[in-house]
């Protein structure tokens, strides 16, 4: 395996915050957080003193902190004001990556060596954003992950130190490692946590082929990560030409309404011409032309596990990068227009391109952040998308898990690679529903089963969910299994208002034949298998 390569992560602590109370004039010893509607996302220093934490529910909240300014989340915002921090870190090294507003990465090298040490480059890329008026922490390190936790601790970690580094950190660090707010991650973190393994050098400890067995492609970005291995070299190959598109736009665009119609096409045009060579890229370079001469460049680090090169995100990402530009004064001093009758002739785009760079081949992609794509996933893939063109998008339906205390009212059924909101969120509070993972295989008839206790009678569940009798059989048509493990019961009670109230008992159980987990529920008295955990 190859040595990480050394990456220096900028990290402006706060930002959605910092960006919200910019837009809204909020006077900065004034408590402030970010919220999506229903919980706060984001927090600033005075309210953290003060008591208020991430995840906190916006009532409780402002119970905490009476005087809290609460102020809505706008990622279009986050982006237009990152950019001149983002402008500011370019005059010391060209070329920095965007993981997400608020942390940049840029391989540090070069880069310490032509400014005499790494120790010299912070300082000059903290100097640079506090000239735009933000506080930066900057963190050098092997590889991705270990940065950009180094920055957050204000770090320079020598070579080779990223694991004895990381190794007391806690799981729930690797929330700030992950390039956007996943939910996959916060599920990882709890569970991992329910099982023991509550630091990164725990989890390093692990067998890598273990973790990727029990938690697929976020468990192997996680252990890279807590193992100090960087998910991508800082020098990736290139065994491919870049793929690019752009357009001329005629007659010149200084309005964000026209630029936002012109990046669609070309999103399209991109990801069209990805899918023709069946190849797959790390980076997303804008490019955007001026009248007055100026070309604007930007760099957007993708990932394809979390929609990274879908037209919608394409889009989302030109979108707020044009915006930003919109509303910034240029390298010759000139204001680029947000609406028409201001100053539009030397200010207005007349060329717009993107180029899909560190493209390569299908199948041999170097590593992102959420770990390697398969050729067998890539195939399904493709084989999915061909029979959706032939049959319609409803033809090919995926499965997600949903709100609801039933198991199948959990069941959230949507057309392959759409992103459609489920009916019921999963993240409002539902009483008596399973504890997470949610099971693989819902049947769709359940299967009676008989549970039995050592006296060979079938276990009940009393009003107090005291057993009746330890399980230690499962009978199923006309095979006995051993069980070797239990867990439960849970109970489920819905329409309890009602003249037919629905009941249940769940429990889960591990049998002797080594197949999947079962999952069992008891209704007016009788055992049946109604999930399998695959």
């Amino acid at each position: 395996m190859s040595t990480p390569g050394r990456v220096a992560a900028v990290w402006v602590p706060d930002w959605p915050v910092l960006a919200a109370t910019t837009a809204e004039d909020v006077a900065p010893h004034v408590p402030a957080a970010v919220h999506d509607g229903r919980h706060v996302t984001a927090v600033s220093a005075v309210a953290r003193a003060q008591g208020v934490r991430r995840g906190m529910r916006r009532r409780h909240a402002r119970e905490t902190c009476p005087g809290l300014a609460l102020l809505p989340a706008d990622d279009a915002r986050d982006v237009r004001l990152f950019e001149p921090v983002v402008v500011a870190v370019e005059t010391v090294v060209p070329g920095v990556e965007v993981v997400r507003p608020g942390l940049l990465l840029l391989p540090s090298e070069g880069a310490g060596r032509y400014h005499g040490s790494e120790d010299a480059l912070a300082e000059r890329l903290v100097d640079a954003v506090g000239a735009v008026g933000y506080e930066a922490q900057v963190g050098v390190a092997d590889g991705v992950g270990a940065a950009v936790l180094a920055a957050r601790a204000e770090r320079i970690l020598p070579p080779r130190s990223g694991p004895a580094f990381l190794a007391p950190l806690g799981v729930g660090e690797l929330r700030h490692v992950a390039a956007h707010d996943g939910a996959d991650v916060t599920r990882l973190v709890d569970l991992l946590t329910r099982l023991g393994v509550r630091t990164l050098g725990d989890l390093a400890q692990l067998p890598r082929t273990d973790v990727t067995a029990r938690f697929g492609p976020v468990g192997t970005w996680a252990h890279q990560v807590a193992s100090g291995q960087d998910d991508r070299p800082t020098a990736l190959r290139r065994p491919e030409e870049d793929v690019a598109v752009e357009q001329v736009l005629d007659p010149p665009v200084d309005r964000i309404e026209g630029t936002a119609f012109a990046a669609r096409g070309l999103a399209e045009a991109l990801h069209a011409r990805l899918v023709e060579r069946g190849a797959g890229c790390g980076r997303l370079q804008i490019v955007a032309r001026t009248e007055g001469g100026d070309e604007l460049v930007r760099t957007w680090r993708t990932d394809a596990a979390l929609g990274g090169l879908a037209v919608a995100r394409i889009t989302d990402r030109v979108r707020w990068q044009l915006e930003g530009w919109l509303t910034r004064s240029t390298a010759g001093g000139r204001r680029l227009a947000t609406h028409l009758g201001e100053d539009p002739g030397p200010s207005a785009l007349v060329h717009l391109a993107l180029r899909a760079e560190e493209v390569v081949a299908v199948g041999a992609e170097q590593g992102r952040l959420w770990g390697d794509p398969s050729g067998g996933d890539r195939r399904a893939h493709r084989a999915l998308h061909r029979v959706q063109g032939l049959l319609g998008a409803d033809s090919v339906l995926g499965v997600a898990v949903q709100g609801g205390r039933d198991l199948r009212d959990q069941v959230h059924v949507v057309p392959w690679g759409e992103d459609v909101a489920p009916a019921r969120p999963a993240d409002a509070p539902w009483p008596g529903r399973l504890p997470p993972p949610a099971p693989a295989t819902v049947l769709q008839e359940p299967e009676p089963a008989a549970l039995l206790g050592a006296d060979g009678r079938p276990v009940q569940v009393s009003a107090r969910l005291e057993l009746s009798a330890e399980p230690v059989a499962l009978r199923r048509a006309s095979t006995t299994h051993t069980v070797r493990a239990w867990a439960g019961p849970w109970p489920v009670v819905q329409r309890w208002w009602g003249p037919d109230p629905q009941r249940a008992v769940y429990l889960q159980a591990v049998t002797d034949d080594d197949g999947p987990a079962v999952l069992l529920a008891l209704r007016a008295g009788a055992w049946a298998v109604e999930a399998r955990y695959d």
